[in-house]
């Protein structure tokens, strides 16, 4: 009798699109909080993730929902599953 063997969830990521340039990848800025263990105060640091997107529908200052995924190239292990929220242009 085989066991059924869950995948485990995939992780997701909320971040900010940096770069739109490549062919079907976005460069996904993610920032997160954390406490200083000495000091107490708060800091922000951030990573940069690279997503490959299909549709080519995020642009930058998108906020974007990226999902962990098997490597697609050398640098891409995420995907854009959904754009959050459109960035607003000015000027137009």
């Amino acid at each position: 009798m085989k066991k059924s063997v869950e995948r485990p969830r995939r992780k997701t990521r909320i971040g900010e699109v940096i770069s739109d340039k490549m062919a079907k990848t976005v460069v996904v800025k993610v920032m997160r909080t954390l406490r200083h263990p000495e000091y107490e105060k708060v800091i922000r640091k951030h990573k940069k993730y690279y997503a490959h997107d299909e549709k080519q529908s995020a642009k930058v200052g998108d906020t974007v929902r990226i999902v962990e995924t098997a490597p697609v190239s050398k640098l891409k292990r995420w995907r854009v599953s959904e754009v959050l929220k459109k960035a607003v242009i000015e000027g137009q």
